[in-house]
């Protein structure tokens, strides 16, 4: 075989070329960011600190002339000031500075700079021997400031050093700006290098750019389009359509994968009329596979096969499942039509239960004429309720009594009638009034009625009660409660009676707890509420939250000073709000009471 030029032969030439220009730009690139990266290295850890220490030491002349001169004009002790700074400049700051200079100097590139200093060094040593021996020695005591012949040899070396100091000075500001030189020209030239890098990446980029976008035509040309062909013959395919026209030859893989496709669009042609035919219920219509490893050709026959006996098969089990549908039907029928008349038994009865239990419930004109200016928010959750009110008369005396029993519904139901008539017993055969006494005498009935004869730790059942006796000539309200508190709302204050902490319905067998009688003497304006926890339980708002009791106690405050039937308006559409589309969750019971 001749040389062929494929599709793999052109994609790696063209990424060739690519790949060529980038390792060229990447090696100029590292190669001048190395040569920067010395000349920076060089500008900051050499000439700029040279720079810097140079500086220092003429700093450090000057305040050493400053000082000198300071100790040849004043006549001071040994332990003055200025002569201790020109002791410790000679002593230690000089000879420190001397060591840095020396360090630094070993790697300036010129030896002319290396011998530049070593000279102003050597200058400064011979001034700095000449201020101790001249000056500083011979100038070390009061008698010697004293002393004209003393201090007249001091001054002829003395004049002398302005003559040095120049000269150091001018040699150490030319190397310094020598220095200066140094680092500039390093930037410089680290400019330059990242200038032509600049330029040399820019025409690499063009040229990569140029260089993609002919890559890109001639793979366009020469590879996409033709795979577009076959995608689009493909994706027919994928959609159940196969396709009319066929793909031109070419000499390289696209070809190759033109003339396998063509050829699986001839035997899916085969394949779907031998299928059409089949599904049709020709069970012997004529399929030859497209060769031996045919596995899709020899699985439709073998369905052919298997589709010829699962008819036969199937029309047994037709009329075999018809029959026993059937008969199932009538079945379900006639279930659902007991199922009905159950339904509405069980509902005719609670319906039933509940007028029974509607009927023990103080009538509105007893409320009215006992209680007047209150009123009574009785929401039951079902169709029955374990919640119930008490509101009678006896001995000049109203009491009135929220009792929340455990459970609701029907279980709740079957309490509160059991609830009702041990209450109504203990208030008609006793004349006491005392809620105390009478939550008492209704603890003992409960547990009787309910605990006698059955296993002691499994007996839960009970009430939860807020009951109240009330004397409108006095004012004088008595409460007892077993967990259900009290409130009363005055002057804007809610003052809380709580009840005991044990429920009505105590075991038998355990020591008698007795119920706390509370008084509290009543005035006009007051508002009095009692109320099971129903209000609070219930579920709702923005975020499906609890009511919350302290959200309770906000709205009676809020609501306390307003008329009677107003306060049961907004508490009742509170509720309704608070719920939304949530069901309620408990029996609700809130009675509330003005003193007017």
């Amino acid at each position: 075989m001749g040389f062929r030029l494929t599709i793999g032969r052109k994609i790696g030439l063209g990424f060739g070329v690519i790949l060529f220009l980038f390792i060229a730009a990447s090696i100029f690139t590292t190669t001048t960011l190395n040569e920067s990266r010395n000349k920076t290295d060089q500008v900051t850890t050499i000439y700029n600190p040279s720079v810097a220490i140079l500086k220092d030491l003429d700093n450090l002349l000057n305040r050493s002339k400053l000082l000198i001169t300071k100790w040849y004009y004043v006549q001071t002790g040994n332990d003055n000031v200025d002569k201790v700074a020109m002791n410790q400049l000679l002593l230690i700051e000089y000879p420190a500075l001397k060591t840095k200079i020396k360090k630094y100097a070993a790697y300036w590139g010129s030896k002319e700079e290396q011998e530049s200093i070593d000279i102003i060094l050597s200058l400064v040593d011979n001034m700095f021997e000449s201020y101790q021996n001249d000056v500083m020695l011979k100038l070390s005591s009061f008698e010697a400031y004293n002393d004209s012949n003393i201090k007249f040899e001091a001054l002829l070396p003395f004049e002398e050093l302005d003559v040095k100091f120049q000269n150091i000075h001018q040699n150490l500001s030319s190397l310094i700006e020598i220095q200066n030189s140094n680092a500039s020209d390093n930037s410089n030239d680290m400019l330059y290098s990242f200038s032509l890098l600049q330029q040399t990446v820019n025409w690499l980029g063009i040229i990569l750019i140029i260089g993609g976008i002919v890559i890109a035509i001639l793979t366009v040309r020469s590879i996409i389009r033709p795979l577009h062909g076959l995608k689009k013959i493909l994706l027919m395919m994928g959609k159940g359509v196969l396709p009319t026209e066929r793909i031109k030859d070419r000499k390289d893989e696209i070809g190759e994968m033109s003339l396998a496709l063509n050829d699986l669009v001839n035997g899916m042609t085969r394949t779907t009329d031998f299928a059409y035919q089949v599904g049709s219920g020709n069970f012997d219509s004529f399929y030859k596979p497209l060769s031996d490893e045919d596995t899709l050709g020899t699985a439709l026959i073998k369905m052919r096969e298997d589709l010829r006996e699962n008819e036969r098969v199937l029309e047994e089990k037709v009329l075999e499942r018809t029959e026993q549908v059937v008969r199932q039907k009538e079945e379900i029928e006639i279930k659902n039509s007991e199922l009905e008349v159950l339904f509405k038994h069980v509902t005719d009865s609670i319906k039933y239960a509940k007028r029974i239990q509607d009927a023990i419930l103080p009538p509105e004109s007893l409320i009215k004429r006992v209680l007047p200016n209150s009123f009574v928010l009785f929401r039951p959750k079902d169709i029955v309720s374990g919640d119930f009110y008490w509101i009678d008369e006896k001995e000049n005396k109203t009491m009135f009594g929220a009792i929340d029993c455990t459970g609701h519904g029907v279980p709740g139901a079957f309490m509160s009638i059991v609830g009702y008539n041990l209450l109504k017993q203990v208030i008609d055969s006793n004349k006491n009034t005392s809620p105390s006494f009478i939550l008492d005498r209704l603890n003992e009935g409960v547990s009787e009625t309910l605990h006698h004869g059955h296993d002691l730790a499994q007996a839960k059942d009970g009430m939860d009660v807020a009951f109240c006796t009330i004397d409108f000539s006095t004012l004088e309200l008595q409460y007892a409660g077993a967990y259900n508190p009290l409130y009363v709302i005055r002057d804007g204050q809610l003052i809380e009676i709580k009840g005991d902490k044990f429920p009505i319905g105590l075991f038998l067998g355990e020591e008698k707890k007795k119920f706390t009688n509370h008084t509290f003497q009543l005035r006009k304006g007051d508002a009095v509420y009692i109320f099971s926890d129903g209000y609070a339980d219930q579920f709702g708002g923005p975020r499906g939250k609890k009511f919350m009791i302290s959200h309770f106690r906000s709205l009676l405050i809020q609501l306390a000073t307003q008329p009677i039937e107003q306060q049961k308006q907004a508490i009742s559409k509170t509720l309704y709000d608070w719920c939304g589309k949530l069901d309620q969750v408990d029996d609700i019971l809130v009675i509330g009471l003005k003193i007017e």
